[in-house]
């Protein structure tokens, strides 16, 4: 399949091959079964306000926040666990659709603020860290 994109203002024609097979799995009730993906977390700091009191290494660093509403499959993680850079967190559902949710730091949970079958909304706090 051929496909014409713009990159900076220039215009490239690029062919596309489909890597994947059109045969969807399905699940034993005839439902197509749940695709997966990763989403590699990115803690984003806000700016303080020039002149503001705010600590420029405020509380939202240690909190992690969902990035897409969908419901808890998994919970990964338990308070005091110690977590590595890109460890398993959560894993969410979404248009289904399994996300593996991974840590973005090195840390240690505070708290875990989701259970399993819990739905989660955008930006939602799921996990905090020490």
């Amino acid at each position: 399949m051929k496909l014409n994109i713009a990159i900076d203002g220039q215009m490239y024609e690029v062919e596309v091959e489909v890597a994947e097979d059109d045969y969807q799995p399905q699940m034993h009730d005839n439902r197509p079964a749940p695709g997966a993906t990763t989403i590699q977390s990115v803690v984003l700091r806000t700016p303080h306000k020039p002149g503001s009191s705010e600590d420029p290494d405020n509380h939202e660093a240690k909190l992690f926040r969902s990035p897409l509403a969908g419901i808890v499959v998994h919970v990964a993680v338990a308070p005091g666990q110690q977590l590595q850079v890109n460890d398993l967190m959560v894993v969410l559902e979404a248009m289904k659709m399994e996300t593996t949710i991974t840590t973005p730091m090195e840390g240690t949970v505070k708290s875990v603020n989701v259970a399993p079958r819990e739905s989660v909304k955008l930006n939602q706090v799921l996990v905090e860290f020490d």
